[in-house]
């Protein structure tokens, strides 16, 4: 297995996903106005994504008064858009997010345990903080569905980054 982590400070984009319901695609990476926050989740299937994005969901309006919140998946339109439905999520819910792209991220790749879970490879989550230029300023890859970032602590370190201007970390 090869997994190369994604360098921050230099431009890893631009990527595109589509959004669910809509016949808009949005792209990270590429110069933009604001900050973005990538979050990357496992799919419908998986319990601890809906209780991490339900809390995202609950503390969004404090993230988009910061930075853009893009949310993805390898999951389908029709299984993204079930989820839209069922926990009636404020964000732009993407899919289709494809294994050259879980690999371009860095993200680590999973098969399905059961056509139960899913059928297709997915990504385990992860979560990129982007600078409007486009470069990437945070990277937190997890390889599995345990481990997750604090909401408020993140958003407090990138409202850090944000407002002092801080330069990338992790470089050396």
């Amino acid at each position: 297995m090869t997994f190369t982590k994604p360098p921050v400070g230099t431009v890893f984009g631009p990527l595109s996903f589509p959004v669910a319901g809509r016949s808009e695609v949005l792209t990270v990476g590429a110069p933009t106005v604001r900050w973005s926050m990538l979050f990357v989740y496992r799919g419908k299937h998986c319990p601890r994504c809906k209780r991490f994005l339900n809390k995202l969901n609950a503390v969004l309006p404090d993230w988009r008064a910061q930075m853009d919140v893009i949310v993805v998946s390898a999951d389908t339109e029709e299984k993204a858009l079930a989820d839209k439905a069922e926990f009636g999520w404020d964000f732009d819910l993407c899919y289709g997010l494809t294994e050259p792209q879980m690999r371009k991220l860095g993200l680590y790749v999973s098969e399905p345990l059961s056509e139960a879970e899913t059928t297709e490879n997915f990504a385990e989550p992860g979560a990129f903080g982007i600078r409007p230029d486009g470069t990437l300023m945070l990277v937190d890859i997890s390889n599995g569905p345990a481990a997750r970032p604090d909401l408020d602590e993140l958003l407090d370190g990138m409202i850090f980054n944000i407002t002092n201007n801080r330069p990338v970390r992790g470089t050396a």
